[in-house]
């Protein structure tokens, strides 16, 4: 019997256990415009092997590129009934998902706009702090000239866009180390 810990077994697991009732997968219920999209995907460790309690939590804008939120001051109309941010617990297979709609583009760092994109947080056992990620949708022009894709080496871009498994179906997985290892970005 070995007592050394591996990349998945550390701190416990609490997600499952008191947060369940914070769960929103579908922040774009019936009536609200936009292009729909399903996101879909897993959450593995350093050895390749699904997370079975992980939280993963997205803020997004809406389809004219608003956040439901008071700070967002811009003058574009919100959209009624969406949220703009859920959470996803992962199941035994590390897998999420969530309903939504494609955002428009939003304001970034010096006014630049961003491409359409939707902001990931991750909590999980092991983890004191969230990483914090994007999802950047595929064959979406912008990406070319988002200011913060620009700050990703090349060759790690590709993590942070969603590949199409049909349409209004994305697939984007988040891979915590090693290999083919998702950006992530100081928070």
């Amino acid at each position: 019997m070995s007592l050394q810990a591996t990349t998945s077994q550390t701190v416990g697991p609490y997600l499952h256990i008191g947060l369940t009732w914070l769960i929103t997968e579908n922040l774009a219920p019936k009536g609200v415009p936009g292009e729909r999209v399903l996101i879909q995907g897993r959450v593995l460790d350093g050895d390749g092997q699904p997370v079975n309690d992980a939280l993963v939590e997205i803020w997004q804008a809406n389809a004219a590129g608003k956040y439901a939120h008071p700070r967002d001051g811009q003058k574009k109309p919100l959209a009624e009934g969406f949220r703009g941010f859920g959470r996803s617990a992962t199941n035994k297979d590390g897998a999420f998902r969530f309903r939504t709609i494609k955002p428009g583009p939003v304001p970034g760092p010096g006014g630049k706009l961003q491409a359409p994109h939707i902001s990931v947080h991750v909590f999980m056992r092991g983890q004191l702090k969230q990483v914090v990620s994007r999802i950047y949708f595929p064959g979406e022009a912008a990406n070319a000239k988002d200011p913060v894709l620009a700050l990703v080496p090349a060759d790690r871009r590709a993590t942070l866009v969603a590949k199409a498994l049909k349409p209004g179906v994305l697939e984007w997985n988040v891979i915590l180390q090693g290999k083919g290892e998702t950006a992530f970005f100081d928070w």
